[in-house]
């Protein structure tokens, strides 16, 4: 093979594996160790309420969709288990800008927007620019990558 056609082959092939392949999603991210609180332990509920990321008492605490939620306050707590659905964030908790691209990154909890009474979060500034460039486009990506991750066997 030609040192042309090999450059052009390799080319290829870094192109192919740099693709999004589909990837199942766990329902909610757990974090970045097994076993760690979602939201790296940050109360769901504060985002809403006191409008930014609190860190949650690890002995204020419920499941949801077998992930552990941390709450800064009972109350806290208490408005999550009544409606978690509310409270917790978009996409299981991924970032929502890589959703939006086909696959999953780990978020950083303190990047965050509520948008329509709902919780995102992204993995970066640079992410969070990107995705604040089209919103509304931008949620409707992940939402169907998001539906497929939902709807892929097990």
């Amino acid at each position: 093979m030609s040192r042309p056609l090999r450059s052009l082959a390799a080319a290829l092939l870094i192109a192919v594996a740099a693709l999004p392949l589909p990837v199942r999603a766990d329902a909610v991210w757990q974090g970045v160790a097994e076993g760690q609180p979602s939201l790296g332990g940050h109360d769901p509920v504060a985002y809403f309420t006191a409008g930014k990321p609190l860190p949650g008492d690890p002995t204020l605490t419920t499941q949801w969709q077998g992930a552990s939620f941390r709450f800064a306050t009972a109350a806290n707590r208490d408005a999550f288990i009544a409606d978690p659905a509310r409270y917790a964030p978009q996409f299981g908790g991924w970032c929502a800008w890589a959703a939006s691209q086909g696959r999953l990154a780990r978020p950083d909890p303190t990047i965050w927007r509520i948008v329509d009474g709902k919780l995102y979060l992204n993995c970066s500034k640079a992410a969070e620019e990107k995705w604040l460039a089209d919103i509304p486009g931008n949620i409707a990506r992940a939402t169907a990558f998001w539906a497929a991750q939902a709807a892929a066997p097990r």
